[in-house]
């Protein structure tokens, strides 16, 4: 009988660490998936506010500015730039400049 005991005991612990080992790879897997989502809205958030800068530099000063760094030094945006890659084509002063912020990591762009 004692043996019986001591099967059931070890099935019983092999179940929880079964169990345990599913909850705990289920955290993991919607930490990443949080984490991903929010890299993501973080560049959507930058691209809002560089955006929003450029529209009221040229209500400002009738011209979008030349590059982001005027931005960073005139309009107050600060860039991540160790989580953030961030492409600003101004083609010309009075064409709304293209946007473009990448998260380091390599997620999706956002445009």
């Amino acid at each position: 009988m004692k043996r019986k005991r001591d099967w059931r005991f070890v099935a019983g612990c092999m179940i929880s660490a079964a169990v345990f080992g599913v909850v705990i790879g289920m955290f993991l897997m919607g930490m990443d998936s949080f984490l991903a989502r929010a890299r993501s809205e973080g560049a959507q958030t930058l691209r809002n506010g560089i955006t929003r800068a450029c529209v009221q530099c040229y209500a400002i000063e009738g011209r979008y500015p030349p590059s982001v760094q005027y931005l960073e030094d005139h309009y107050g945006i600060q860039i991540d730039e160790d989580r953030y890659y961030v492409f600003y084509d101004g083609f010309a002063s009075n064409l709304m400049p293209d946007i473009t912020v990448i998260p380091a990591e390599g997620e999706e762009q956002s445009k």
